[in-house]
């Protein structure tokens, strides 16, 4: 067997259906081949096109990097991330307010995302419901003031840290997918059969950054171990993608598998 290498803080781009170009942060650039090549470069946090919210916000990603307790925190977002940081970051103590465009946890069954929400607001968590961000800006004191349109009202409100949580795209944008002849969707996403081959035969796709997965970290692992069985061993299991059970870590813990209400 032959031994691992791996690559830390170098950006990849494929320069081949057998080969990648690696390049560091001082612009070295080393080429590695490989008989197969699997990518699974996951996602990034997707921000509005707003003045400011890149500027003068986070990210999820970003949350764990603080040094010091935020203040008065704004999350905008309703997703699972969303109500999942505003629930612990309400349980250190912190004044939270999650901005809600319109539904919770969209996708999830609806009765039960609603309960995980009536129940945050009685544990003092607040909300602005129907709300959609429209500018950032922020003062002399590093206090981030937040306009926004709920409904045909415009309004605003000051925070200390203001966090995006709306939605994730494909890590793939540089990656020269295209010029080797890799297929991707609209939104950037991997174009990969049932056996996470792509449009070119040696190369692979497996998680986030994959055409209609569940954007779920253990259905990715566990789709990594078939695929290296099935290239490596003698496997010719596919990974299975239907009844997944799944989790929401709100303060109101919901686990779901199969269709929600709507979906039926």
């Amino acid at each position: 067997m032959k031994e691992e290498i791996t690559y830390h803080n170098k950006l990849a781009k494929m320069t081949g259906k057998n080969e990648v170009e690696l390049t560091d942060a001082e612009g070295n650039k080393e080429k590695v081949t490989a008989k197969f090549i699997v990518i699974a470069v996951g996602g990034r946090p997707t921000y509005p096109d707003i003045p400011g919210a890149k500027e003068h916000s986070i990210s999820s990603d970003d949350i764990f990097w603080m040094k010091k307790k935020p203040g008065k925190t704004l999350i905008i977002g309703a997703s699972y991330i969303a109500l999942e940081c505003a629930g612990y970051l309400h349980g250190l103590g912190i004044d939270v307010t999650v901005m809600v465009r319109s539904i919770f946890l969209r996708g999830f069954d609806q009765q039960l995302a609603n309960k995980i929400g009536e129940y945050m607001e009685k544990q003092g968590m607040k909300f602005i419901k129907g709300a959609t961000p429209t500018k950032i800006t922020v003062n002399s004191q590093g206090v981030k003031n937040v306009e926004y349109k709920q409904g045909a009202e415009e309004a605003e409100d000051q925070f200390d840290l203001v966090m995006f949580a709306t939605g994730r795209h494909a890590d793939t944008k540089n990656l020269g997918l295209e010029e080797v002849g890799v297929k991707t969707a609209k939104n950037g996403k991997v174009i990969a059969g049932d056996d996470d081959k792509t449009s070119v035969d040696n190369i692979f796709s497996i998680g986030d950054c994959c055409e209609g997965r569940l954007e779920l970290t253990p259905t990715a692992i566990l789709a990594g171990k078939l695929l290296s069985k099935r290239l490596f061993g003698k496997g010719t299991r596919l990974m299975s993608y239907k009844y997944v059970a799944t989790t929401v870590f709100t303060p109101l813990e919901y686990g779901a598998c199969g269709w929600s209400q709507e979906d039926a």
